[in-house]
């Protein structure tokens, strides 16, 4: 992570609707002139890891930073909020960068369709039957696997469903994607792997009709496909404020101590 000097005129602020965020909000609106994102040095997001994965994904392509205060339950992109030093730990604060995931699908009618993911992109069955796929590491097949899925997150990501799923955390640092099975049925015992960030991964689905299969990246869902390519981007870089006391690094390092 990079030291950032922030030198912040106007933000924008972008509340879930509870009323912890509304209070801390109020408590901002004192401290900053407030302005619409596009016009913004900084965006602060005040909820929860879902209200930062939206303004994420609503205002990455502005090139400004994006600084998080916890009001909700888990908040592992975010910070936490003390008023009485504020201004001293955004001033202090370390920059992640993010890079997103790159998701192509065609379907089973032969449709192209596009997104990019900041957590992961995965697969997951529609019916009762088990999802049938090949798994396909920069041309190079490497499995046939039967499951209800699978997914490919980023460092980021690696903390959310793909922990909760049974792969491992990674640093935010760490130039890896996670590659992880959801619930396999065969080959059962495989863990998944961690690859180099620059292969291109694809999902090459059996039998697509018979045992149909839909692609996720992070809350874009698409239907029906018969493929998924996915590889990391570097056109688009997030960049996210992450207190100097107690970075993403340093939740990273708890979590796996934590049971």
């Amino acid at each position: 992570m990079e030291k950032e000097n922030i030198l912040v005129k106007k933000i924008a602020i972008i509340s879930s609707n509870s009323a912890p965020a509304e209070a801390i909000e109020n408590l901002l609106k004192k401290l900053f002139d407030k302005a619409a994102p596009e016009k913004a040095d900084l965006i602060i997001v005040i909820g929860g890891d879902g209200s930062m994965l939206h303004a994420l994904h609503n205002y990455m392509h502005l090139d400004i930073p994006f600084y998080g205060i916890n009001a909700g339950s888990v908040g592992f992109m975010m910070n936490k909020f003390h008023v009485e030093n504020f201004l001293e730990n955004l001033q202090r604060s370390k920059i992640a960068k993010l890079y997103p995931l790159q998701m192509n699908t065609i379907n089973n009618d032969g449709k192209t369709e596009s997104a990019l993911a900041i957590n992961e992109v995965s697969i997951f069955r529609k019916t009762n039957q088990a999802a049938k796929f090949k798994i396909i590491v920069d041309g190079i097949e490497r499995m046939t696997m039967s499951a209800d899925g699978a997914l490919v997150s980023t460092p980021v990501g690696s903390s959310a469903y793909n922990l909760s799923a049974g792969g491992p955390i990674v640093p935010l640092t760490s130039k890896v994607l996670c590659l992880t099975p959801i619930c396999p049925f065969r080959p059962r015992r495989w863990g998944g792997a961690l690859l180099p960030v620059d292969v291109e991964i694809k999902f090459e689905i059996i039998d697509s009709k018979k045992r149909p299969v839909n692609a996720v990246a992070d809350f874009f869902e698409f239907k029906d496909i018969a493929s998924v390519t996915i590889k990391s981007t570097d056109t688009k870089v997030i960049k996210l404020l992450f207190d100097q006391r107690h970075t993403f690094e340093d939740r990273v390092i708890k979590e796996q101590f934590s049971f």
